[in-house]
């Protein structure tokens, strides 16, 4: 019998799994144990990743995603520890984990299960490590706040046991599913994990079994995991928040009485819709809050301006422009500047005032041109250059107030990146240099820090770690990186955090890895630096491109359709295809379905790379290579040669 047996499901984080598995072995040396993947239908490459580098690793590849609860099951039934251990892909164990809690478990034969003091990858502490049983009322207080407001109280914060102290070890009541360590003997008693329960809520459907079967559940503070939360998830979701407290209504629905299930199916009900709600509009003012204040901001400056003007130099013995300017005219100036700022990606972060001033001088030449054409909105020439300078200063302006409120400098749009620093050995620090130039060939560091006492003799070191709180300091230094082959997990993991006031961003780079991974936050451009390349049709500007070339051709193919049909050899397939294409339901260019394996998934299209090959008996390894290359290197000026070279084909049949 093994001393553990370590079971990972995953689903598409082939990044965050690697680092844990190395993170593992690390973590292994002195004991014997056996390794588990269940693979839940990735298309990240995951699989092979694990074939290539972890051979050891036992894998169990399903064909669909079977969810959390059955893929773990399937990995327990060749399980052969005395002890098993549910992790999640996007943790990281400390090198000392495994022996701490094994010791524990064995000099606590009442211990059924245990959970560790996990934090995020920032440094902040994660509360879900000890956690109590929801019963309604809990529940009810989880749902609506209170337990957020009141966090440290008995009563209201009983739903994370924030009254218990998170630095002891304590009695708790429900284990967290992201590391769940187990006696083999406790689950041959409760049984497995319920599959009805696809994802959420098993790990507390366990836990309350565990308990009623006589064994206690620990939280073990005495050795610490990162946990980067929901990284295969998207938390702030409306699918999140429904499959979440689904999950909840079907523990109710099992294990309460009939008066306890109703409540709590009513609560549930009630907290799908308010914290749906809630989401919904949250995005929606994150995404509409800039632009909303800018018409504001626009609109206000354009009426001070348009009284100026005609007292001091239209209307200087009398009168007024017509009500048309500010109704009609006005907004009309505003959809071409704010609409040309979107198109320069004037809204995407970082900020960046080149954006904004290439939108606003395209915006007004763009009004200018037709404004001659119109009579309602044809004003002053000079109100429309002071109404972009305005703009410009408007739209600066506020962007750089936002920034300081929120990081205390005017460094608007400066990459963050060049404030990081870099901790590890020489070679290793190199290497974490060269894969950040890769992603980004203008990229600077700050320098680097000796892991251990001594001090490299290289001019790019500041010292050693030791130092780093004041090399925080001096630098002004946002960014960590540490080098894991340098700098135990330990160490990594106490270090965010005693720095955790500093509000930094953290990532690792694994030994023997080809990537630098951390946490995704919504301040962050990226999660990770990866010598792998980036295709350029998953980037934001480039989705959003295609897409308004999509409406704008499919627009102008319909209004010009008497005449443009008859250059098509299915014109009927032609007025369908571009209705299609304006409506979101089709795109003019996509890859070849048959050999996109792994590629990002975008709209099917009506044409295709391989349209434009003279020789159409390619091999599907070419057709693969052509929808590799449409990906990596796409730009908008491809598909609007492949629409103009292939024309005739518009109105193809799709699907």
């Amino acid at each position: 019998m093994k001393d553990l047996s370590i079971i990972i499901v995953n689903y598409n984080v082939s990044q965050f799994l690697e680092q844990s598995l190395i993170s593992v072995h690390k973590a292994i040396q002195q004991l014997q144990v056996e390794i588990f993947v269940v693979d839940n239908h990735s298309v990240d490459g995951s699989v092979k990743m694990i074939s290539d580098k972890f051979p050891e690793v036992k894998l169990i590849v399903n064909e669909e995603n079977y969810g959390f609860s059955k893929a773990n099951n399937q990995a327990l039934l060749q399980a052969n520890g005395k002890y098993i251990l549910l992790l999640n892909p996007d943790t990281v164990v400390g090198d000392d984990t495994f022996v701490k809690i094994l010791k524990f478990m064995d000099e606590h034969p009442e211990a059924g299960g245990l959970g560790v003091m996990m934090i995020d990858g920032k440094g902040n502490y994660l509360p879900e490590s000890k956690r109590g049983l929801p019963s309604p009322w809990v529940a009810f207080y989880k749902i609506f706040g209170l337990s957020a407001l009141f966090p440290r109280t008995r009563i209201f914060g009983k739903y994370y046991l924030g009254h218990l102290d998170k630095n002891k070890i304590q009695e708790v009541e429900v284990l967290a599913g992201a590391f769940m360590l187990l006696r083999k003997e406790t689950l041959d008693k409760t049984g497995y994990l319920d599959e009805n329960f696809f994802m959420y809520g098993e790990d507390i459907d366990l836990s309350y079994r565990i308990s009623k079967a006589g064994y206690k559940l620990f939280y073990f503070p005495e050795t610490r995991i990162i946990h980067y939360k929901g990284e295969s998830t998207k938390k702030t979701s409306i699918n999140y928040v429904k499959v979440f407290y689904n999950a909840m209504s079907i523990f109710s629905r099992k294990h309460f009485s009939g008066r306890q299930h109703r409540l709590f199916s009513f609560l549930i009900n009630t907290a799908i819709y308010f914290r749906a709600g809630i989401a919904m509009t949250n995005r929606f003012m994150q995404k509409i809050f800039l632009p909303v204040f800018d018409v504001l901001m626009i609109a206000g400056g354009m009426y001070w301006l348009k009284n100026y003007w005609e007292k001091n130099h239209k209307f200087i013995e009398g009168g007024h422009y017509p009500p048309e300017f500010m109704w009609v005219a006005v907004p009309v100036y505003i959809i071409f500047w704010l609409g040309s700022v979107y198109f320069f990606n004037g809204y995407e972060k970082p900020v960046k005032t080149s954006r904004i001033f290439k939108g606003i001088l395209t915006g007004t030449v763009l009004v200018s041109a037709f404004t001659n054409f119109i009579d309602p909105i044809r004003f002053s020439k000079a109100l429309i250059v002071l109404g972009a300078a305005w703009t410009i200063f408007s739209m600066i302006g506020s962007r750089l107030l936002i920034h300081f409120i929120r990081f205390r400098n005017f460094s608007l749009g400066e990459n963050n990146a060049n404030k990081t620093l870099i901790i590890g050995k020489p070679s290793e620090a190199g290497r974490a240099v060269d894969f950040m130039k890769k992603q980004y060939p203008s990229i600077e560091c700050a320098g680097f820090l000796s892991p251990g006492d001594e001090n490299s003799t290289s001019v790019n070191f500041l010292g050693n770690v030791k130092n780093l709180p004041e090399v925080i300091q001096v630098f002004g230094i946002r960014e960590l990186i540490f080098c894991n082959k340098d700098i135990p997990s330990n160490e990594i993991i106490d270090w965010m955090m005693r720095l955790d006031h500093f509000r930094l961003e953290y990532k690792i780079i694994p030994d023997e890895s080809n990537f630098i991974v951390g946490s995704q936050t919504a301040d962050s451009k990226d999660n990770l630096y990866s010598v792998e390349v980036t295709l350029a049709i998953s980037q934001k500007e480039n989705i959003r491109n295609k897409r308004i070339l999509d409406i704008v051709t499919s627009f102008f193919f319909l209004l010009s359709s008497p005449f443009s049909i008859w250059f098509t050899a299915n014109p009927v397939g032609f007025l369908k295809n571009s209705l299609k294409v304006f409506l979101g339901k089709l795109s003019w260019v996509g890859f070849t379905k048959d050999e996109a394996t792994g590629l990002p998934d975008i709209k099917t299209g009506v044409l295709t790379l391989w349209d434009k090959m003279i020789n159409k008996k390619i091999t599907p390894e070419t057709t693969r290579q052509l929808n590799y290359h449409y990906a990596k290197d796409y730009t908008y000026k491809m598909d609007l040669a492949l629409i103009s070279g292939c024309f005739k084909c518009l109105g193809r049949k799709t699907g």
